[in-house]
């Protein structure tokens, strides 16, 4: 069983920077990898960042590639994601999630576990 917490989100301006947390509960936490997703109003939740098991690999969505960057700490249990030059459409709920495999997907389907999600808003 893996709990996950997120943090630091909030409102910034157009252009700023904003960096995630998800804690990880369990002892076990190095054994899975990890993703961010976000879902918008009346939007479908979408794949932002991945990171393998050893955080040797990432993986980003096109829209958020070379402004965000996701890394991880597993003697810490925790995740990051990094978010610089924001967007206005970069407004959403943020989700961090953990799958029981060395490698990351961009299906959210695959995930075993989801934390409640943190608020980003950008405004314009």
């Amino acid at each position: 069983q893996v709990q996950l917490v997120e943090s630091g989100g909030g409102l910034v301006q157009a252009g700023g920077s904003l960096r995630l947390s998800c804690a990880a509960s369990g002892r076990t936490f190095s054994s899975y990898a990890m993703g961010w997703f976000r879902q918008a109003p009346g939007k479908e939740r979408e794949f932002v960042a991945g990171i393998s098991w050893s955080g040797g690999t990432t993986y980003y969505a096109d829209s958020v590639k070379g402004r965000f960057t996701i890394s991880r700490d597993n003697a810490k249990n925790t995740v990051y994601l990094q978010m610089n030059s924001l967007k206005p459409e970069d407004t959403a709920v943020y989700y961090c999630a953990a799958v029981a495999d060395h490698i990351p997907t961009m299906n959210a389907n695959w995930y075993d576990y989801w934390g409640q999600g943190t608020q980003v808003t950008v405004s314009s």
